[in-house]
């Protein structure tokens, strides 16, 4: 005799329609989040290549970060040390020139001008610490106030940078090592100064010695120029460099940005044909429990 019972046909039904809820859930879960999991646990056999793809993330932009930081550094020192150019090769124009003429009129003011321009620069801070300073984070570099404090000074009196240059790791196995020190930068310079400190004021007509003076200085600012243009030549490389590791790592990271997105990130394109899928199956499912849940033994007698 066939036995009729309705009640394991419901459970079958009803544990059916769980599946299938939990299935739409899913889907909607995602199309919520943008996830395809709420966990890495979640994703499976993607769970690896994905947290070591943030792991290499995670040390690309810190890279990128360092190099970024730096470069702003660099640029920093360019500007002061081209200010220093500036200023001294026009003061050397003056001197030569007043030398030459034996006219003095108004060269005493562009020393002084010169003087403070040089001594701003190297005194010259990112905001919070001195850039020449090396790791002395306390006072200026540049110690001497005017013009006449450069009387009988020497680099061991007139500087107090300690010639420390900072260090970071910009690139994969890259460790780039950069600062400029005030004493390097600005140590001829200093001699130049002094040599005009010691010839007094300049006035409208020099004297023999003075003109002597203005002569040696301004040999003295073509070495010094020597110097500082050579100091600028090896920021600029190092900012090049620096761009060039910064860019890559720029690129590197939305490579690995797009790897983690497609090993986490839900595509909606599927989730919505299996949105509609799994719509029409929880229906199905809704459908056929309703018409077991009407059966009765009396549906088999007739």
């Amino acid at each position: 005799m066939t036995r009729i019972a309705t009640i394991p046909l419901q459970q079958a039904q009803t544990a059916g329609m769980a599946r299938a809820t939990e299935k739409l859930n899913d889907v909607l879960n995602q199309l919520s989040s943008g996830k395809k999991a709420s966990d890495l646990a979640g994703l499976g056999s993607d769970a690896v290549r994905s947290l070591s793809t943030r792991n290499m993330l995670a040390r690309q932009e810190a890279q990128g970060k360092a190099a970024s930081q730096i470069g702003t550094t660099l640029s920093l020192y360019a500007t002061n040390i081209g200010a220093i150019d500036e200023s001294v090769t026009s003061l050397r124009t003056a001197l030569l020139t007043a030398a030459g003429t034996g006219n003095g009129t108004g060269v005493q003011g562009a020393i002084t001008s010169a003087f403070q321009q040089v001594r701003n620069a190297l005194n010259a801070s990112d905001g919070e610490v001195s850039l020449f300073a090396g790791s002395q984070s306390q006072g200026a570099p540049f110690k001497p106030v005017t013009l006449a404090d450069t009387v009988g000074a020497t680099t061991a009196t007139a500087f107090a940078d300690d010639g420390v240059r900072a260090s970071a790791r910009v690139g994969d196995g890259i460790e780039m090592t950069y600062g400029v020190s005030a004493r390097d930068l600005g140590g001829d310079l200093l001699q130049a100064f002094r040599t005009l400190a010691e010839a007094g004021d300049i006035g409208s007509t020099p004297t023999a010695a003075q003109v002597t003076a203005m002569t040696s200085a301004a040999e003295q600012i073509q070495k010094a120029l020597a110097g500082v243009r050579s100091i600028d030549g090896d920021n600029g490389r190092k900012q090049a460099q620096v761009e060039s590791l910064a860019t890559r790592a720029d690129e590197r990271s939305t490579l690995l940005k797009g790897v983690i997105s497609d090993a986490e990130d839900a595509d909606y394109a599927q989730l919505s044909t299996e949105l509609d899928q799994q719509q029409q199956v929880l229906k199905a499912s809704y459908s056929v429990f309703s018409q077991v849940s009407k059966l009765s033994l009396t549906d088999y007698i007739r």
